[in-house]
């Protein structure tokens, strides 16, 4: 269990009425049982009081249910109104069923994709939903909640929920990041990028296209707060869409990266040549050997380079399987990267190139010709490495990129 449970938290106030109550899990080391967490995460709720009725923004991962109802109770909370779910991943919506047995009167506001979901996965029955469409609005009293659908960032079910007397943009997974802490606000410093491109490589990088439209709707909002529900509250919130406009753009930046598996060390003096030879060119490149490497981090870097470049050795006439995880990823983040390539080693044959090629087949790239060798890398094997670097070199060249 994580070192939050059973703790009594107060629930943070953000604005009258407005208060934050979710919890930090320092502890979690991993997320989808896939991409590794540098501090862990957060799963943010907030607690909406009107002068009719209350309404709770999303809920709780379901290991904290105890202590999330808990703190209800410490804090003096009587009744809840409405459950507004954003999104229906557990994360979030966890804690439904035991908010509803807590507080039996209380509905659930969301989207029809949405409640169909929560039905399906956490057993809620039918008449416990308000079912609501974009533009959509809910009183509270002396405080209206606007809801807008936003598709795509990054589940079919996903929406916003406006607080318009507020100016308050409650937007789901969309702009969080996995940083737990202290300060309810972000402080918008290097550790906040970091922890918010890390989340965006991982999450929202593969619907870029409605990264962007998403941010320019929320340019049109032009919100006081952006609350996300993961790390902090944005009261600043041109630091995180600033980003995101980078992050989103089509433009890729004069970088190769070079994530890599090598046997016996071929692999990796192939790499280690071309990376000098770049850098010597003026190429960025960064080369990360995937056994050592955070996933994290080869993601994060996906969302800026031109290029990528997989090295590989072979395991039984296929690509090491390290190597087809780092190509089964980036396929599914599907990176802005314009060009891609595969250097590889092999013992007594296969079908690394081919192999390797059709797991990127979601890169909308122009391939650079790969170079596979047999054993060490000689005179003539180094000699392709340099033209190599040089096509790389020229495609970089011709995007103005260097």
């Amino acid at each position: 269990m994580t070192g939050v449970e059973g703790k009594i938290l107060k629930f943070k106030p953000i604005k009258e009425d407005v208060f934050y109550c979710g919890l930090n899990d320092n502890d979690r080391v991993i997320f989808d049982e896939l991409i590794p967490l540098e501090n862990g995460t957060t799963y943010n709720s907030y607690l909406i009081q009107g002068s009719n009725k209350t309404a709770l923004v999303d809920t709780m991962y379901p290991p904290f249910i105890e202590t999330y109802l808990n703190n209800f109770d410490e804090n003096s909370i009587k009744n809840i109104d409405y459950i507004i779910a954003n999104h229906g991943e557990q994360d979030h919506s966890g804690a439904i069923p035991a908010v509803l047995e807590k507080f039996p009167n209380a509905k659930i506001v969301t989207n029809n994709v949405c409640k169909n979901n929560i039905k399906e996965m956490l057993l809620v029955d039918e008449e416990k939903f308000i079912t609501v469409k974009d533009g959509d609005t809910l009183s509270l009293g002396n405080k209206t909640i606007k809801f807008i659908m936003a598709p795509g960032v990054h589940w079919p079910d996903t929406m916003f929920s406006y607080l318009v007397e507020d100016n308050m943009l409650f937007t789901c997974d969309f702009l969080g990041a996995h940083l737990p802490g202290d300060d309810l606000f972000a402080k918008n410093d290097s550790e906040l990028e970091s922890a918010a491109k890390r989340y965006y490589a991982e999450i929202m990088m593969p619907f870029r296209a409605m990264c962007k439209k998403y941010v320019k709707m929320i340019d049109d909002i032009k919100p006081a707060m952006v609350l996300p529900s993961h790390g902090p509250v944005y009261d600043k919130p041109e630091f995180i869409l600033d980003l995101y406009r980078d992050w989103a753009a089509d433009e890729a930046k004069n970088l190769v990266l070079i994530p890599y598996v090598s046997m016996y060390k071929s692999v990796e003096e192939m790499v280690f040549y071309l990376r000098d030879k770049l850098e010597d060119m003026g190429v960025k490149t960064l080369c990360f050997d995937v056994i050592q490497a955070d996933l994290g981090d080869i993601a994060m870097n996906m969302i800026d380079a031109a290029t990528i470049v997989i090295g590989a050795s072979m395991v039984l006439a296929s690509p090491h399987p390290a190597a087809a995880n780092v190509a089964y990823v980036a396929n599914l983040l599907r990176p802005k990267a314009k060009f891609a390539s595969i250097i590889g080693s092999y013992g007594w044959g296969g079908n690394l190139v081919n192999k390797l090629a059709d797991m990127l087949s979601n890169l909308n790239v122009q391939v650079i010709e790969p170079v596979l060798i047999k054993g060490k890398p000689k005179e003539a094997d180094y000699a392709l490495l340099n033209d190599m670097a040089k096509s790389i070199y020229k495609a970089h060249q011709a995007l103005g990129l260097v």
